[in-house]
């Protein structure tokens, strides 16, 4: 059913292309960190835009078909699974149109992938979780934005420090622990989605 709008995919497509392309027009090609930034705040602003939405665009009365059909438990990781698949869709785009309009200042390319990928999959796995419940709660976004704030801050911060190796080949110590810290999270947070969301599709 997600599949079926594809109009959500085309205008998130449409999104991503639209704000790098707005981007290259104001700065040109920046230097290595600001390009890192940059990148991050785009992959912020898409997952908003895409993730964040897949519990929100439901109806209520939908829920109530759901409800007859799965297990909660399951109905949230489908949904998970579905948003870490396009997450992973858009940050390739991303990367891709990041290298054709600002440059590419990477010196190690295939590790920020790998953090541009575990990055998809920690922003999927937060917005997921918050939509879910913003949509039980009477789609109170407002409650998604509150909440989601210092969730997603320290995401950010892990991952544009973690994505500083691939630019500069320093030693950079504790950057495992920082890898650690991040798959934990991601981890806790899938967890707790599990637990909770069963009692959020009761009310």
């Amino acid at each position: 059913m997600e599949w079926r709008q594809k109009h959500t995919l085309f205008g998130v497509l449409l999104y991503v292309g639209s704000t790098v392309f707005v981007v290259y027009m104001m700065s040109g090609q920046p230097e290595a960190r600001i390009w890192n930034a940059l990148f991050w705040l785009t992959q912020l602003f898409v997952a908003v835009n895409s993730v964040a939405k897949s519990f929100l665009q439901e109806h209520p009365n939908r829920f109530r078909y759901y409800f007859t059909l799965v297990k909660p438990a399951t109905f949230l990781m489908a949904k998970m699974v579905y948003s870490i698949l396009l997450m992973f869709i858009m940050s390739l785009v991303s990367l891709l149109l990041y290298y054709v309009m600002l440059g590419w200042p990477l010196v190690q390319s295939g590790l920020f992938v790998a953090v541009t990928l575990v990055g998809s999959l920690s922003l999927s796995a937060v917005f997921t979780f918050l939509s879910a419940i913003a949509a039980r709660a009477q789609q109170n976004s407002a409650l998604m934005a509150i909440l989601g704030f210092p969730l997603v801050t320290p995401v950010l911060m892990i991952l544009s420090k973690l994505a500083v190796r691939a630019l500069e080949p320093v030693y950079m110590p504790g950057w495992w622990g920082l890898a650690l810290v991040l798959i934990a999270l991601d981890i806790l947070v899938i967890i707790l989605g599990v637990i909770l969301f069963p009692f959020l599709w009761q009310e």
